[in-house]
């Protein structure tokens, strides 16, 4: 237990303690490098601001974890914990890429599900798995990386979101007596955390551009492969992104019914549109990550209980879905009977 706690504590720190410093480093590069986001019709923001800080959010995770393999906080599936901080650093490093010197749609896309092959393909020999859960594994890192960049669109939104799955994946090793996913999972969160008073800082705050995003995005499918083919339930893993799942699949298939062309940019997430209503930044950042909160906790409650109480816990995780999905749509319906 003492050890779980080191592992726990010591990488969260790290994570959280580099992430709030190493930005004083990177920011005069991105000065340097004009590496500027400007906004168009399709964006949440209306001046010119910084983007690839998450260059320091994913140096600050990456470290932590590194840190926790070196002095031994990890003492077994170390295999497992390089194969998954493997796809962490090579999705940032792809998303570094796509900021710094732009790349091609084909190519990118490409680079993801090549990260998702050596990622699962990696974690499959090391955990002796069926050789038929790899294309399921290279599906889930691909697609999550293009899901938490869709859903990077507001301030405070991706760092609220690596730390509350950070924090819901740390806790799932922690039940399962999983060092190196306690380890991942509060490295994430420490840094994700560490990026907030960066990114809400109303004049000055900063992006974390696809450097961040794609880290982000690799990084918790990774920990979900890892975890999922080490025997953890789908449930821990599943609840703590199931809010960006049904967004971006929402408002993929409204797009496509609508006869839009669903792969150009736009601002049609449930998001983004309570942002429309009214709603700051900010607020549809926490919207997201309370509900993110609610539908894990109802989930991980019901585990250990028997099938009709898991049932109505998932009638209630479904609810809770549909609530959130029509926000946008309720909140349209009260201003214009106010």
């Amino acid at each position: 237990m003492n050890n779980l706690v080191s592992v726990a504590l010591l990488p969260g720190l790290v994570a959280f303690c580099l992430g709030l410093t190493l930005p004083l480093a990177v920011r005069p590069l991105l000065h340097r490098w004009n590496l500027v986001d400007i906004p168009t019709h399709r964006s949440s923001h209306t001046e010119p601001t910084f983007r690839g800080m998450g260059l320091a959010t994913a140096l600050a995770a990456s470290a932590a974890f590194v840190l926790a393999l070196l002095t031994g906080l990890i003492p077994t599936d170390r295999s497992v914990a390089l194969a998954v901080l493997g796809g962490m650093v090579l999705s940032g490093t792809l998303g570094w890429l796509e900021d710094f010197r732009g790349v091609s749609i084909k190519i990118r896309f490409l680079s993801q599900l090549l990260i998702g092959l050596l990622v699962t393909v990696t974690l499959t020999a090391s955990l002796n798995t069926s050789i038929w859960w790899i294309p399921v594994g290279v599906f889930a890192v691909a697609a999550y990386i293009n899901v938490v960049n869709f859903m990077d669109g507001v301030n405070g939104i991706s760092g609220l979101h690596g730390f509350v799955v950070g924090g819901f994946y740390a806790y799932a090793g922690w039940v399962n007596q999983m060092p190196w996913l306690i380890a991942g999972g509060v490295a994430v969160a420490g840094a994700y955390l560490a990026f907030l008073p960066w990114n809400v800082r109303t004049g000055k705050n900063v992006f974390l551009g696809d450097a961040g995003s794609y880290f982000l995005g690799g990084a918790i499918a990774a920990m979900a492969v890892g975890a999922f083919l080490s025997g953890v339930y789908l449930e821990y893993l599943l609840s703590p992104v199931m809010v960006y799942l049904a967004d971006t699949g929402f408002t993929l298939l409204s797009r496509i019914a609508k006869g839009e062309q669903w792969y150009k940019p736009h601002r049609s997430h449930v998001y983004q549109r309570l942002t429309d209503r009214g709603f700051s930044h900010l607020a549809s950042a926490l919207t997201v990550a309370a509900t993110t909160v609610l539908i894990s906790v109802i989930t991980i409650v019901a585990l250990p209980y028997e099938t009709q109480n898991a049932l109505w816990a998932g009638i209630a995780v479904i609810v809770i879905l549909l609530v959130y999905l029509s926000l946008p749509n309720i909140l349209a319906k009260a201003q214009k009977h106010a």
